[in-house]
């Protein structure tokens, strides 16, 4: 339990008063927060076809990747990225949260309605390599062509 405090304590720091933050998580029916991307963490929203097979490279080539949220059914896979990176980000079909945008977050280690943690943050503050999410976004890609070209 104390990876969870810890990442709700990093998580509720973005937000402009992070006890009225984690009283929100805490009492909400829905157990979400809306937190102000931009501060600590930018996210990179990719359409769930594409973000659930990159989430599989990285976790492949990482020992833990960044935070991961996925909507309900996920349609969008959200990936916390370091800050400045959405307005950094030129990907066609990606949307990006930084700076003005607020995210809906769910308290690390519970479930919430219409959004979940596919990866947790663990307090830590460690987020995704932008470079290394863009090519697990190739990779990604490039696997259901490269089945058609082998014939499977």
């Amino acid at each position: 339990m104390t990876g969870a405090k810890t990442a709700v304590e990093w998580l509720a720091s973005v937000a402009p008063d992070p006890e009225a933050c984690r009283w929100e998580w805490e009492r909400s029916p829905l157990g979400v927060a809306l937190l102000p991307a931009g501060r600590a963490w930018d996210v990179l929203i990719l359409p769930g076809d594409l973000g659930c097979p990159t989430l599989d490279v990285l976790t492949r080539i990482l020992d833990q990747p960044g935070p991961v949220l996925a909507d309900f059914g996920d349609n969008r896979v959200g990936f916390l990225v370091p800050p400045g990176t959405a307005a950094r980000w030129l990907g066609t079909g990606i949307r990006t949260a930084g700076p003005g945008t607020w995210i809906v977050v769910p308290y690390p280690g519970r479930s919430a309605r219409g959004v979940r943690w596919l990866v947790p943050p663990d307090g830590s503050g460690t987020l995704t390599d932008p470079a290394l999410l863009e090519l697990a976004m190739h990779e990604a890609a490039a696997g259901p062509a490269r089945k058609r070209d082998l014939g499977g």
